[in-house]
């Protein structure tokens, strides 16, 4: 429900319940991924969607059920042999949605929604599937610092909350010092990065559950995941809420310029650097977030990147290429192409081994960079590059979806 918190947010601060419908799985072609979500207010108001219209009257009804008292619970909606245009997925799939009741008074949606809204980096992990009394438990995890389990699990706090051992109890106002944290424990004040709020009702599940959202948010995905319960194991659904992805274009460029406003289009927050600033400005990239003048490899160092952030190289100028290459080939970053002929990449491998980079390293490097479109515009190369980026980013193919036998919908084969 993370997709809808701008909406979901003003409700609310009504403080009034809502039924959330939540994509939890699909199963073949479907139109929309795990997370998406439709909420339903009581007067009947409605925000998202789970299927783009296949099933949405279906949802909604079980929306309306949730908020007269219905017990939290995972549909499934399938293609309708007798109907297509019945309770099902003409597209042939089929999707598993699970519906429930939100009070906004709940320390875990709550936060969730507020931060998701922010652009804070978040994780709201929910029980889907599993023993009925943990249906519908969640908790949220906030992206920090702290290591894997510091926070005590079952803790349920607006405010700071600390390390130390799980025992039964009280409800406190304040900053929770080091030493006992007691289940169900409300505090208030600030809340810190790296906080957990709320619990899935077990120990072993909150660890599975904050250790799974903690790995996720790295990754910007959302999915299911099993936790332990003493009555085996339940599904969780962990939606993630993470700022944009960064994109790093190196080299002022026609095909820069052409590249910026696609990356912005596909939800990146781009930036544009190279060291000569005559070609360096504002008014040349207005498709960019930022326009930076810098030497390429030290900017590359000193700016935040992750797992997510994708490097294109588009100078294909030795000077350039092989000190920046050299250091993006060595971070966890999300993919790295660089811009140039056969003959050029051939020069920037041999200068790249010279450096020392092991043939694992060079593997990672995608030059000459994009897809065989025959592109032959900035355009159309820029169209090519993100092409390989989607590609390379869901573990796709990239070959014609006319040619193959795989689901046109399917889970991404990388996390």
């Amino acid at each position: 429900m993370l997709e809808i918190a701008d909406g979901l947010r003003a409700w609310c601060e009504r403080g009034e319940p809502f039924a959330v419908a939540t994509v939890a799985a699909v199963h073949g072609s479907a139109p929309r991924r795990p997370g998406a979500a439709m909420a339903v207010d009581a007067a009947g108001s409605v925000l998202g969607s789970v299927s783009g219209g296949c099933v949405e009257s279906e949802v909604y009804e079980l929306c309306r059920a949730a908020l007269d008292g219905g017990t939290p619970g995972l549909h499934r909606f399938g293609y309708d042999d007798d109907s297509a245009l019945g309770a099902g997925l003409t597209c042939g799939g089929s999707v598993e949605v699970f519906v429930q009741r939100i009070d906004p008074a709940r320390p875990a949606p709550g936060l969730a929604l507020r931060d998701a809204a922010a652009r804070r980096p978040v994780a709201l992990v929910r029980i889907v599937a599993g023993p009925a009394r943990l249906l519908g438990r969640a908790l949220a995890v906030r992206a920090g610092d702290g290591r894997p389990g510091a926070v005590a699990p079952g803790t349920v706090t607006s405010g700071a909350v600390t390390s130390g051992a799980v025992t039964s109890g009280a409800v406190t106002s304040g900053a929770v010092a080091p030493g006992t944290v007691a289940p169900g424990t409300v505090t208030s004040g600030a809340v810190t990065p790296g906080t957990v709020v709320g619990t899935l009702g077990e120990r072993a599940a909150d660890r599975a559950a904050v250790d799974a959202a903690r790995a996720l948010l790295r990754t910007g995905r959302t999915r299911t995941v099993l936790v332990p319960t003493a009555d085996g194991p339940a599904t969780a659904l962990v939606e993630v809420s993470a700022p944009a992805p960064r994109l790093l274009i190196f080299g002022s460029t026609d095909f820069a310029v052409a590249l910026a406003p696609v990356g912005a289009h596909l939800g990146y927050r781009v930036t544009v650097c190279d060291a000569r600033p005559v070609f360096t400005t504002a008014d040349r990239f207005p498709g960019a977030d930022e326009v930076v003048v810098a030497w390429p490899d030290r900017y590359l160092r000193d700016t935040a990147t992750d797992e997510r952030t994708a490097v294109c190289v588009l100078t294909h100028d030795l000077r350039f290429d092989v000190p920046l290459l050299r250091d993006a080939l060595r971070m966890p970053l999300g993919y790295v192409g660089a811009m140039g002929s056969r003959r050029t990449h051939g020069e920037r491998m041999s200068a790249l081994r010279a450096e020392g980079l092991t043939e694992a390293e060079l593997g990672r490097l995608h030059s000459p960079i994009g897809l065989d479109l025959n592109a032959c515009s900035p355009e159309e190369t820029a169209v090519s590059i993100v092409a390989e980026i989607i590609a390379h980013r869901n573990g796709a193919t990239a070959t014609p979806l006319g040619g193959s036998a795989l689901a046109i919908h399917r889970e991404p084969a990388r996390s």
